[in-house]
């Protein structure tokens, strides 16, 4: 029971932060169920894959319920989904390999860099922001738009994330407009999640060290309480962003992301030391 309540109150949690900061819960979600599944007595071989996989299961909920709002808006740019849907998909379902070949010490230590690296766009985005002509380019063609999904796909899947991170900067860059690429980016967080979780529960199908209600490595009881909260508090930070500073705010989640990424990192410098 204490355990149910402990993935309601991270699913509220990670629901607020990304209404909040207008990014994927999955940046709070994995590090919060890493320390959680630890706290259980989990084993480390398969604890950080457990977070990965459950986290990406997650996202299909909420992601479904962000698309159909923004359909709703008609922001989705389903003609650019429709190009980028073929590399999202092969992406993710090989970035849930890729996360099967690595120790679960070195996928801590991959969020952990991730997390940094996140932050550090996050706070110079809040206090400068990019004088970029919207809607006044033209879009790659599709071969770069498939190679450049697969990419986001691949990483979106190693770290849990629905990959709004990475697809919006390149949607923006390609000079879309910011609504349309925020909403695209939403749609295109709906494959990656599917793909992706589907690709934890095939890797993780007959691992011994498993617990139970368990597929593959999504941990069911941790999706449920998750799931119930987080959507309905999305519309609550959604709202409260409305009345906070964005500056203020982005400050805000990059030092909390900064504080998550080194301590993955410093959990595992061994790993670095050695490299050195």
């Amino acid at each position: 029971m204490e355990t149910l309540l402990v993935y309601l109150l991270l699913g509220a949690a990670a629901g607020t932060i990304a209404g909040l900061f207008g990014v994927g819960g999955g940046l709070i979600i994995v590090p919060a169920l890493v320390l959680v599944f630890t706290a259980m007595g989990t084993p480390p071989e398969i604890l950080t894959h457990m977070a990965v996989g459950t986290s990406l299961a997650t996202i299909i909920v909420t992601s479904i319920s962000s698309v159909r709002a923004h359909h709703k808006k008609g922001a989705v740019d389903w003609k650019l989904f429709r190009v980028m849907v073929p590399g999202i998909l092969l992406g993710s379902w090989i970035g849930g390999a890729t996360a099967e070949l690595l120790p679960g010490a070195w996928l801590q230590l991959l969020i952990g860099i991730f997390a940094i690296v996140i932050a550090v766009r996050m706070w110079l985005s809040g206090i400068r922001h990019a004088q970029v002509a919207e809607g006044a380019g033209n879009l790659p063609g599709a071969p770069v738009l498939v190679s450049a999904s697969g990419v986001i796909g691949w990483a979106s899947a190693i770290f849990g994330i629905g990959g709004g991170s990475l697809t919006v900067p390149l949607l923006s860059r390609c000079r879309v407009q910011m609504q349309r690429a925020v909403a695209t980016s939403a749609a295109c967080g709906l494959p990656i999640a599917i793909a992706g979780a589907l690709s934890f529960v095939y890797q993780g199908w007959n691992n011994e060290l498993l617990p139970e209600w368990s597929s593959g490595y999504i941990y069911w009881p941790a999706f449920v309480g998750i799931v119930i909260t987080s959507t309905l508090f999305a519309r609550f930070g959604a709202n409260l962003a409305h009345r906070l500073s964005a500056k203020m705010l982005k400050h805000c989640f990059a030092l909390l992301l900064c504080v998550i990424g080194l301590r993955f990192i410093w959990l595992n410098m061994g790993l670095l030391q050695g490299l050195i």
